[in-house]
């Protein structure tokens, strides 16, 4: 019998290792920034009836859902964006178990894309950072909801809200505060939100979120924006290098491709999809742009997805599904999906899925000859409204409306 309880005790730590060991999605475009599903892979195809869980969110908000180990992080507001809040759930039941005001007052403008809670959160699994903009600006809690630190950060200037991510590397959160004025890219000591670091930028309001560039002999943090893409160093916030942007309104986050190159995507309608080789110095708008590719449609707020040679690209409105051949930037084939695209994609086996503003969400294999694998739909109400990104965990997506979170997978 002791020798049975001993295997018996063994197979139990052995699966509870397994758990515990699940890849986190720490931040937005999961663990490395980039979108790519490397843990257990969730299903393609999946309907109503794979929903495990859904949990009603306090307030409304789109900011996409973070996870590690037993909790998800996400940020909501009420009342119009007069009060911001912070909270978490349980991974595993969809348990609401905590719930914070971060900030009460006056709400600032905000676009009707936007609202008052967009930003993804991040965690190291102690903490979690959550950035609300004029709103408060950045904040730091324990796991558990105990409130460390608050920067406010500023004003913001401008007409349409804040929505850029806040980011982990080593023992920074780094932050773009992107404004009409004081723009900068600013790096907080994790631990106390003491400043260490400010890089000026353009003056002009914006949304995308820094991505940590680990490849090659120097990490970079590489951050689009309305004038172009820049680099910085992590250790100062020295720029390292700018290729400029030929039409601007940079909300998209760059895709890293190869080893040492990025796809960048303008924001505003009729702007460009290029390529930057990422090991220069200085102004390599004429040197380091590999190719470049106009785009002819009306908005583009989706981050590129990169998936072998192809790299896709969904339109916001009417969604025109393009695919360009990431060696050369040249059209490959375009579909019209349909529907309204606000969420970035995340990529699985070889195929790119996309949510839908509707709650749809299309698997799109680039290689196929037919491109949509799958319209999976959860049959969500009218009423809700699909603007986060996806997150996968322990072979189970995370689907976040502005009201309500899925669990969708395997039971």
């Amino acid at each position: 019998m002791s020798g049975l309880l001993l295997r018996c005790g063994a197979a139990w730590m052995g699966l509870a290792a397994f758990v515990s060991a699940a890849e986190p999605w720490p931040q937005w475009r999961g663990p490395h920034g980039d979108g790519y599903v490397t843990d257990a892979p969730p299903p393609i195809v999946f309907s109503a009836d794979n929903i495990v869980w859904k949990t009603p969110l306090p307030g409304s908000g789109q900011s996409s859902p973070v996870v590690w180990d037993d909790r998800i992080f996400l940020t909501s507001y009420l009342d119009r964006g007069a009060e911001r809040l912070v909270f978490a759930v349980d991974r595993h039941s969809g348990k609401l178990l905590w719930q914070k005001t971060a900030w009460k007052g006056t709400p600032e403008p905000s676009h009707q894309m936007n609202g008052w809670a967009s930003a993804t959160c991040a965690t190291d699994g102690e903490r979690v950072y959550a950035f609300f903009g004029r709103g408060g600006g950045l904040f730091c809690y324990s796991r558990d909801g105990e409130l460390l630190w608050n920067n406010p950060l500023g004003p913001f200037e401008g007409p349409w809200g804040t929505a850029a991510c806040p980011i982990l590397l080593d023992d920074l959160v780094i932050q773009n505060c992107d404004s009409e004025s004081n723009a900068r890219l600013e790096a907080f000591d994790k631990l106390t939100g003491k400043p260490v670091w400010t890089a000026k930028r353009d003056d002009y309001r914006g949304w995308s979120t820094p991505f940590i560039d680990r490849r090659g002999s120097r990490t970079q943090i590489i951050l689009n924006g309305h004038t172009g893409v820049r680099s910085y160093d992590p250790k100062d916030g020295k720029e390292l290098w700018f290729c400029s942007s030929q039409v601007g309104r940079g909300e998209p986050t760059v895709t890293p491709f190869g080893r040492d190159r990025i796809v960048v995507l303008n924001g505003l309608g009729n702007g460009a999809l290029y390529a930057v080789q990422t090991d220069g110095s200085g102004d390599v708008s004429g040197t380091k742009r590999v190719w470049e590719t106009p785009r002819k449609t009306p908005r583009d707020l989706p981050s590129p997805a990169i998936i072998g040679n192809s790299v896709l690209i969904m339109s916001q409105r009417t969604g025109i599904l393009t695919c360009f051949d990431v060696e050369t930037g040249k059209q490959v084939w375009q579909d019209r999906i349909g529907g309204d695209h606000a969420a970035s994609p995340v990529v699985l086996d070889g195929k790119a899925l996309f949510v839908a503003e509707s709650g749809e969400v299309l698997v799109i294999d680039p290689a196929a000859n037919e491109h949509i694998v799958a319209r999976n739909n959860i049959n969500a109400p009218q009423t809700e409204i699909f603007r986060a990104s996806l997150a996968a965990h322990e072979g189970q997506w995370l689907l976040r409306s502005n009201t309500v979170l899925y669990c969708i997978g395997a039971r």
